[in-house]
């Protein structure tokens, strides 16, 4: 049986659905990390795999994700990721051990790795450029409310009930999310679709695990480590082959020649940066707010969550301020407007500080990076064709990944660095409030280099793209009508 739904409601509100869950994965099960190793009898440290072998997953999938769509269908390698994902989620929370446990962490992220690129691939194919802003503001949602959203939950269900729960509460979302695709979702693939670039695929694999295993373990274990620099390294050097190889070969499964387009070239490069600053920031200001003002979870969580309202809020307002000001305009005076705040922030935090001071700051800090995030997702895919959309939405995740891993990085490194010893963000030893400040200021820089290149957008590329105010009758997301542009999922 088949729902007679308009297909741009139901990419938009699977693709929401998913990305709300995969999203909000990646900071709820933080929170239940000493309590796994407690229940397993095993250090902290060594519950940290859970995460290790998930993102490492992530990043092994994420590259396979365009041609996979391409050549087997979008809508059934959406929903196999989607199931993936969901029945892995259940049984992350059956495991008994912290084997099973990280196997089925690989598991839910293989399927993590391939919900995000081929979603939007979806989603980008089914609304025309036109349509795309609009579309682009709904995706705020779950990037900006579900990783604030996934700590205060992810304590809830660890207080209340147990760690398994954190895992549990995925299973009937994705379930749903499924039964609802399954009926809806029109197929779509690629005639042209070549068959898999193997050379790309063996050298992504350890490439981009190793690279990432590095960047992701070194704050904790250290840089000097030699795993870390043996990890790092061989890392690297595949990458380096990798990109030898994939700008050779006819059909790469990473197609990095999409980088010779102006503009698709600028946003990635700016959403990099946007993705490392945010990230850093969201990652150093929690352990700041904890190991030096002694803050709880809670009282943190709650402090960061305007960020996200600031996000939402700018979604409502970025229609007005691009057709005022224009792309450059908006997207520069955004990451220039975070950045002061996050110096702001710097020179005011204090055992002193009035919580709401922090709440103010993190909302308008949100409303800016909300109208840089909305108006750089639509903005990167407007010169590319439908045939090319799925090998673009993978190039542009994979960079993100990297992104946001190198925001997490630099900054712990800015910490150990500038703190009383490395092992401060480990929490042997804590470092001292000026060394947080001092990495919170990496945050700031990553915006600013962002704003470098976001001053190059120039408005012939963009003119074009400003958001319309459509009528509620032809809206993708409101009604059926629109569906002359055939374009299925």
């Amino acid at each position: 049986m088949k729902i007679q739904l308009n297909p741009k409601s139901a990419v938009s509100i699977v693709y929401v659905t998913a990305m709300f869950m995969a999203v909000m994965d990646g900071t709820i099960v933080n929170v239940a990390l000493p309590a796994i190793s407690d229940e397993f009898q095993i250090p902290p440290s060594a519950a940290s795999s859970v995460n290790v072998g998930y993102l490492v997953s992530i990043a092994v999938f994420l590259p396979m994700a365009g041609w996979l769509g391409d050549r087997f269908g979008t809508k059934r390698t959406f929903l196999i990721a989607l199931g993936m994902f969901t029945f892995a989620s259940a049984l992350c929370g059956f495991a008994d051990n912290l084997q099973l446990l990280n196997l089925f962490r690989v598991f839910q992220g293989a399927g993590g790795g391939l919900l995000t690129p081929v979603g939007m691939a979806m989603l980008f194919r089914t609304f025309s450029p036109e349509e795309r802003p609009k579309v682009s503001r709904s995706l705020v949602f779950p990037i900006a409310i579900a990783p604030v959203f996934g700590p205060v939950v992810g304590g809830f269900l660890v207080e209340q009930l147990s760690w398994r729960w954190v895992f549990y509460i995925n299973f009937p979302i994705g379930i749903l999310a499924l039964l609802f695709g399954f009926m809806v979702f029109l197929e779509h693939k690629e005639a042209a679709a070549e068959r898999l670039d193997l050379p790309g695929f063996l050298l992504s694999v350890p490439g981009l695990s190793l690279l990432m295993y590095a960047l992701i373990q070194g704050p904790s274990q250290g840089w000097r480590s030699p795993v870390i620099w043996g990890a790092g390294v061989c890392g690297f050097i595949f990458i380096c082959f990798l990109v030898f190889v994939e700008l050779r070969v006819k059909t790469p499964m990473l197609d990095l020649r999409l980088l010779s387009a102006r503009l698709f070239r600028t946003m990635s490069i700016i959403s990099l940066f946007n993705a490392a600053g945010l990230t850093g920031l969201l990652f150093i200001f929690p352990l700041l707010y904890q190991s030096a003002l002694n803050a709880s979870a809670l009282e943190t969580g709650l402090t960061t969550f305007p960020e996200a309202l600031g996000m939402m809020l700018a979604s409502r307002v970025m229609p007005w301020s691009y057709r005022r000001l224009g792309a450059r305009q908006v997207i520069a005076g955004g990451l220039l407007g975070a950045a002061i705040l996050i110096v702001a922030l710097v020179s005011i935090i204090g055992p002193e500080t009035k919580p709401w001071t922090f709440r103010i700051l993190f909302l308008g800090i949100g409303f800016f990076l909300g109208h840089v995030g909305v108006t750089s997702q639509f903005l990167t895919f407007n010169d590319i064709t439908s045939a090319s959309m799925g090998r673009a939405t993978t190039l542009f995740n994979v960079q993100n990944r990297i992104g946001s891993a190198l925001g997490v990085v630099a900054l712990a490194g800015l910490l150990g660095t500038f703190g009383t010893n490395a092992a401060g963000v480990t929490g042997v030893g804590q470092p001292p409030l000026a060394a947080y400040r001092f990495a919170l200021l990496g945050s700031a820089v990553f915006l600013a280099a962002a704003l470098v290149f976001a001053l190059r957008i120039r408005q012939l590329d963009t003119a074009a793209m400003a958001p319309k105010q459509v009528p509620a009758k032809s809206s993708g997301m409101e009604s059926s009508a629109s569906e002359e542009n055939g374009q299925s999922c």
